[in-house]
């Protein structure tokens, strides 16, 4: 795999696959990158669509090589650690995404070839969350919709907990508690506290398969659904715990709609397209993007990336790939001075002149989980070469003070 990606395989690459089938072994994981291997080569020996690779796995060179991903970790600096580390030890997670119209076909073949008892998907339980929790408990006291509905829109929609809601805020805690407080209000409270967090409803995961070496009916509760589909009964977090390997099969649309396109262009046009190679510099791109016509673009098509991509003017890969990973809660407030610095109305400035290695591509602003590594590492490094500074320097400035004693000495003072 890596003759056929690199072609000559260097010092580099060789001592990266080394480190990482290493790890690889020393964790029991060999199997589960063959599983991983195996049906994705299915889906595209079937033309069914794979996406080029996302999250934590991009980091593996054995991933690359393997055809799993089709990004190159040597490429972007991205680290294998980040993915599987020796000492956090986790169940490895390749999310992979298919396309929406050939997922069920990619999940079959899984389900033949391990045994259909021995593969299935798993139960996911919706919980009764604050603003849930008031209207459920509501409609069964009878209380007025309009009554419950004004209710459940005082509860602040990120909070943690309805105790932790009504102790921050006291305009909530007047419209319960108060004396004019409507009675039915605390009536509703008292008991949705007691609710609250536990399980609504059980559904079937979005993407979670089970692949067990014996019987699933053996191993773990199972239950059927209307449609006739065999679900585990424990979710995804407890199904690991007990030692199950959990892949998640990610159904998108977008890879659809992509082949859709390759095809037609065939079809219209009498152009084939490589979609895995296709050019990453192109201007009128990039010239679209800016302009904010993204319909269909996958993770780009909200209302505030398309202004967001309007004063980024992206012009190169490295733009996109970093408005994506900001584009989040929390990182989002970097946003504008990520964009005032690339376009110079922001000096880009550094805690420390040696953190430019690692934050120059991203104007100064930490973006990525591999920037906080790299910078976890650069931190320790530092804080011994201040050490060893230290050291030095009273070295020398002992020997300087045992050189003044020693003249003093022989002068006789």
């Amino acid at each position: 795999g890596a003759k056929k990606k690199y072609g000559e395989i260097t010092e580099k690459i060789e001592n990266r696959l080394n480190y990482e089938l290493n790890v690889v072994k020393d964790m029991g994981f060999p199997g589960y990158f063959l599983i991983v291997w195996d049906f994705i080569k299915y889906a595209k020996e079937h033309d069914i669509p794979v996406g080029p690779g996302r999250g934590s796995a991009a980091g593996s060179i054995i991933a690359y090589t393997l055809d799993i991903t089709d990004i190159d970790p040597l490429r972007y600096d991205l680290l294998f650690e980040r993915f599987l580390n020796p000492e956090r030890i986790s169940m490895p997670d390749i999310d992979v995404d298919i396309s929406d119209t050939g997922r069920g076909d990619v999940i079959d073949y899984v389900s033949r070839k391990y045994g259909e008892d021995k593969v299935c998907q798993i139960a996911t339980f919706g919980t009764m969350k604050a603003r849930a929790v008031i209207r459920d408990v509501g409609r069964v006291l009878n209380v007025p919709l309009s009554k419950v509905d004004k209710f459940a829109k005082k509860i602040p929609t990120m909070t943690k907990s309805l105790e932790k809601a009504v102790e921050e805020d006291g305009d909530l805690r007047d419209f319960i508690f108060g004396n004019d407080a409507d009675p039915d209000y605390k009536r509703i409270y008292d008991i949705a506290i007691k609710l609250e967090g536990i399980s609504r409803h059980v559904s079937k995961h979005a993407a979670g398969v089970i692949i067990s070496s014996q019987k699933l009916e053996e191993v773990v509760p199972l239950y059927e659904d209307r449609d006739g589909n065999i679900i585990t009964q424990f979710d995804k977090d407890d199904s690991e715990k007990i030692g199950l390997l959990k892949i998640d099969f990610l159904g998108l649309k977008n890879l659809s709609i992509i082949q859709d396109a390759v095809k037609r262009v065939k079809r219209n046009h009498g152009v084939e397209i490589d979609i895995a190679n296709i050019p990453l510099d192109d201007k009128l791109v990039y010239k679209m993007l800016g302009e904010g016509k993204t319909f269909g673009v996958f993770q780009f098509e909200s209302d505030g990336m398309k202004e967001y991509l309007k004063k980024l003017r992206p012009e190169r890969i490295e733009d996109l790939v970093a408005m994506n990973a900001l584009y989040r809660p929390g990182p989002m407030s970097m946003i504008d001075t990520f964009i005032k610095r690339k376009h110079g109305e922001e000096k880009v400035e550094y805690f420390f002149p040696e953190m430019e290695e690692v934050l120059s591509d991203t104007y100064g602003v930490i973006v990525y989980q591999e920037q906080v590594m790299r910078l976890a590492i650069f931190w320790q490094a530092l804080r011994w070469e201040r050490l060893i500074r230290f050291v030095k320097q009273w070295r020398k400035r002992k020997l300087r003070l045992l050189k003044r004693w020693e003249e003093n000495l022989l002068k006789g003072q």
